[in-house]
C-alpha cells in the first residue's frame, strides 16, 4: 500500500470503535490487530485512537495507539508516564492488573453513582426547582470512563466493557437504541463548512453549557452518556467501526452505542466506514429502525459474510453501492500462522453464554465425545480459549471438556492473539462454538465441527462455511443424539481433513486480498476527500 497524505499521515487521527472494550477477546483483538497494522503501513505518522475501557491494555497491546474511554476529558492526550510503562511490560504484565481494577470499579462504581445521583437531586435551599434536566447538563464522568457491571458483560457476545447510561447503571436495551435527541448544528459537533473531514479538534463544536445558549436545545445523547467518546469523534479525521457480530438482536445495547456513535460522526462532518461487520439477526422494530437511518448513511460497510448481511441491509435501504463482502479480518492474522504441514490433534473449545445457552448434559456430552476420539484416533486434545470475559469464559467451560485425557496446557491469561492461532495450527480438526477460534482454524485449512445452540450461531458458522466454500459440520447442541452425531462429525471430518486443506487455504488467501482491497478503497477515498479541499 502506498500512501497519499502529507507526512505520511501526520496530523491525522483515526478513530477505531472497538467491538469489545476490556481487550479480552482474541477474536476481536485480532481484528483490531489487522486494522492497525493496515493502518499504520498506509500512513505510519498518523494517531490512531482505539475506544476501551482500559487505557493501559490499549498501549500494552498496541504501543503508540491512544486508549480512549467514553468518559475521557482529553482523549487524544499525549501518552503519559503509565501508557509509556504499559508499552514497555507489554499484556502478560500489565493485564492481570488492569483487569483487577476493572472488574474492582465494576463492582464499585454503581454504587458511587446512585450516591451522587441522589445528592445531586436534592432541591437547593436557594430554590424550589426539581431535578437537574439531564437532557442539558449532561451527566458527570466517572474518572474518565464509563462504568459496567458483571451483567453488562454477560448480556451480549461483545457487551464486555459496555458503558453506563448517564444513570450509571448499564444501557438498558429498552434505552439503548433511541435516536439522537433533534438537535441543530449549535447542539452537534460541526465539520468544516466544506463538508471536510477534521484532522483537529472541532473548536466551535458547542453545547448549551459550554456556550450559554437556551437550554431548550437538546444535547445529543452520546455528549450526555459518553461524553470522552464524543469528544474523540469531533478531533477524529476518520472514523472505523472494527468488524463484530454487535449489530444484532443479541447484543441491544452495544448496537446503539456503535450506532449512535456512527451518527454523530456523520452530524459531524467526520467520514465514517464499517469494516468485517457481521449483521442479523435483526428483527427487534426499535433496532431495525436505528439501523436503518444510520446505515443508509455510511458510504462503505464491508461484511464478513453473504449469508444475511447483503439482504439484511437491502431491507434496511442501504444502497447496494455502499455493501461489499470481504470474509472476516482475523483471516489475516490466523494466516500468518500457518504451519507447511497439517496438525495432528483436535482443538476444542465451549462457549457457553446467556447468548449460547448449553444444558449441563449437553456439555458432559461433548467432553465425552472428544476425550473418545482423541483415543480412537491416538491424538491429543488441544483446548482452546478465545473470550475471556465475564459473560463468555471459554477457560472455565472448555477445561473441564479434557480433564482425563491427553491434553495440552491452554494459553496463559493476557497473550496475543498470534499466540491462539498458533496454538490453533497444531490441530488436525477443530470442535468449537466459538466464531473465532473457527475463523483461525478455516485461515489455516483446518476443518471446524461448530457447535451451535442459537439461531445467532447458526448464521455465523454458515456465513464461515460459504465463505470458505465447505470446512464446517454444523452440530445442534440440543440435538437429543448429540452424542453420536457429535463423534460421527468428528470422524468424518478427520478423515477429510487433508482433502479440505488446499481449498480452504485459497478461500483464505482470496478473502486476505478482498479485505486489503476494501481498506485500500476507504484509504483512497479518504486521500482524495483530504487532497480536493487541501
Amino acid at each position: 500500500m502506498g500512501t497519499g497524505l502529507p507526512c505520511e499521515g501526520a496530523g491525522h487521527r483515526i478513530l477505531i470503535e472497538n467491538s469489545e472494550y476490556w481487550l479480552r477477546n482474541y477474536g476481536d483483538l485480532a481484528m483490531l490487530e489487522v486494522t492497525v497494522r493496515r493502518i499504520r503501513e498506509r500512513w505510519p505518522n498518523a494517531r490512531i485512537g482505539i475506544m476501551t475501557e482500559s487505557p493501559t491494555l490499549v498501549a500494552a497491546y498496541f504501543p503508540g495507539a491512544v486508549g480512549i474511554t467514553v468518559g475521557a476529558s482529553d482523549p487524544w492526550a499525549e501518552p503519559g508516564p503509565l501508557a509509556r510503562a504499559a508499552a514497555a511490560l507489554g499484556p502478560a504484565v500489565v493485564g492481570p492488573v488492569a483487569e483487577a481494577w476493572l472488574r474492582t470499579r465494576a463492582r464499585l462504581l454503581p454504587q458511587a453513582i446512585r450516591v451522587r445521583d441522589r445528592l445531586r437531586d436534592r432541591p437547593s435551599p436557594d430554590t424550589e426547582a426539581g431535578p437537574t434536566d439531564a437532557l442539558t447538563t449532561g451527566p458527570i464522568p466517572a474518572d474518565g470512563a464509563g462504568s459496567t457491571t458483571e451483567q453488562t458483560h454477560a448480556a451480549g457476545p461483545n457487551s464486555a466493557g459496555a458503558p453506563a447510561n448517564e444513570a450509571g447503571a448499564p444501557v438498558s436495551e429498552a434505552g439503548a437504541l433511541r435516536p439522537l435527541d433533534a438537535v441543530g448544528p449549535e447542539a452537534r459537533g460541526r465539520g468544516r463548512v466544506d463538508g471536510t473531514a477534521n484532522s483537529g479538534p472541532h473548536e466551535n463544536a458547542d453545547t448549551p453549557a459550554e456556550t450559554g445558549t437556551s437550554a431548550s436545545v437538546v444535547v445529543p445523547r452520546i455528549e450526555r452518556r459518553h461524553p470522552g467518546a464524543a469528544k474523540a469523534v469531533r478531533a477524529a479525521s476518520l472514523v472505523i467501526a472494527l468488524g463484530g457480530g454487535y449489530l444484532t438482536d443479541a447484543d441491544l445495547p452495544q448496537a446503539g452505542r456503535v450506532l449512535d456513535l456512527l451518527e454523530y460522526a456523520h452530524g459531524a462532518g467526520v467520514p465514517v466506514a464499517m469494516v468485517g461487520q457481521g449483521l442479523g439477526p435483526m428483527r427487534d422494530p426499535e433496532l431495525r429502525g436505528r439501523a436503518s437511518e444510520v446505515l443508509a448513511r455510511v458510504p462503505l460497510i464491508a461484511l464478513r459474510e453473504r449469508r444475511r448481511g447483503p439482504e439484511l441491509l437491502e431491507s434496511l435501504g442501504v444502497p447496494a453501492s455502499a455493501v461489499t463482502v470481504t470474509g472476516d479480518d482475523a483471516i489475516e492474522l490466523a494466516r500468518d500462522a500457518r504451519n507447511s504441514v497439517s496438525g495432528t490433534e483436535i482443538g476444542v473449545c465451549l462457549r457457553i453464554a446467556k447468548y449460547s445457552p448449553v444444558a449441563g448434559l449437553a456439555q458432559d456430552a461433548v467432553g465425552v465425545a472428544v476425550r473418545a476420539a482423541a483415543v480412537e484416533f491416538g491424538t491429543g486434545l488441544v483446548p482452546l480459549i478465545i473470550a475471556e470475559t465475564p459473560g463468555s469464559p471459554d477457560r472455565a467451560t472448555t477445561l473441564p471438556l479434557v480433564r482425563g485425557a491427553n491434553a495440552a496446557s491452554p494459553v496463559g491469561r493476557f497473550v496475543r492473539p498470534g499466540d491462539v492461532a498458533q496454538q490453533v495450527s497444531r490441530c488436525r480438526v477443530l470442535v468449537t462454538g466459538a466464531y473465532h477460534l473457527a475463523v483461525f482454524a478455516l485461515s489455516q485449512g483446518i476443518p471446524v465441527v461448530a457447535l451451535t445452540s442459537t439461531e445467532y450461531y447458526d448464521d455465523k458458522f454458515l456465513g464461515l462455511e460459504q465463505m470458505f466454500g465447505g470446512g464446517v459440520r454444523l452440530i445442534h447442541l440440543d440435538d437429543p443424539e448429540l452424542g453420536e452425531q457429535l463423534s460421527e462429525a468428528i470422524r468424518d471430518t478427520w478423515k477429510d481433513a487433508e482433502h479440505l486443506r488446499a481449498g480452504l487455504l485459497a478461500r483464505a488467501d482470496e478473502q486476505v486480498n478482498a479485505g486489503r482491497e476494501v481498506f485500500e478503497r476507504l484509504f483512497c477515498e479518504f486521500e482524495r476527500t483530504h487532497a480536493e479541499h487541501a
